[in-house]
């Protein structure tokens, strides 16, 4: 693939914090390689903004390998970027060219507040999970991972649930700021396994009454989610999280 450099545009969401009005700065970055990941390219820039003596651009990262899921940034209107099933991290700037725009944003959620510019505070994933997200288990030796036979085909669900980072885009994309598929995916590679049965029916109904208190929308349906997921996380898991939750409360 051809190396190139590159000039852009970015107009990037300001804001000191979570009551702070905020709004887009502009700022130009010059000579950007095609081959600069974008953090790599806000790196550059605040390396600028620093050296020019103004207050750099606060922006969560960690593992920068597509792995942890902290790099949250909604970039031209959809979360993580125009790649599929691809983390902000792993966006390289060959996505661009020369005299591009680029419009960055947080995610925009109540349930997300701003802490500063493009870091938003998501404690309220970690509340959900702490709601219900785990499994008993016995003190002593661990036991063997192969002592307990599984079916397939409910490995395998579960193994594709388990892959959600709990990076937010599911709230990001949603136009109700549904935490839906993040909740349906912790719910479900546990409800799919025989470690998770103790827990099973308390485990949804208190993990959806956690999600409604902290304030994320309803699910409507409109596959956004699942569209904009860096693990492509199936909205099958939503069906089943319904499905666990009725009988739940059934019982």
């Amino acid at each position: 693939m051809q190396h190139y450099n590159m000039n852009l545009t970015l107009k990037v969401w300001r804001q000191k914090d979570k009551n702070a009005a905020g709004g887009f700065e502009t700022y130009q970055v010059k000579d950007i390689s095609s081959e600069m990941s974008f953090l790599e390219m806000f790196d550059v820039l605040n390396e600028r903004l620093i050296v020019e003596g103004k207050e750099p651009i606060a922006f969560d990262h960690d593992c920068r390998e597509g792995i942890c899921g902290m790099c949250s940034m909604v970039i031209d209107g959809r979360p993580h970027g125009p790649w599929e099933a691809n983390t902000t991290c792993q966006l390289h700037m060959r996505a661009y060219k020369d005299g591009d725009t680029i419009v960055v944003e947080p995610w925009r959620a109540n349930a997300f507040p701003v802490v500063k510019d493009l870091v938003v505070d998501r404690g309220s994933f970690d509340r959900i999970i702490q709601a219900g997200g785990f499994v008993s288990v016995n003190t002593g030796n661990a036991v063997d991972g192969n002592a307990i036979p599984i079916e397939k085909d409910n490995a395998d669900a579960a193994f594709a649930a388990a892959a959600c980072i709990g990076c937010g885009a599911c709230v990001a994309a949603c136009k109700n700021s549904s935490a839906m598929l993040f909740v349906s995916a912790k719910v479900s590679h546990l409800a799919l396994l025989p470690q998770g049965e103790p827990e099973r029916r308390q485990r949804v109904v208190n993990m959806i009454a956690q999600m409604d208190k902290e304030g994320f929308g309803s699910c409507t349906n409109t596959y956004s989610c699942e569209a904009e997921c860096p693990k492509e996380i199936s909205v099958t898991n939503i069906a089943r999280l319904n499905r666990e939750y009725l009988q739940a409360s059934l019982k």
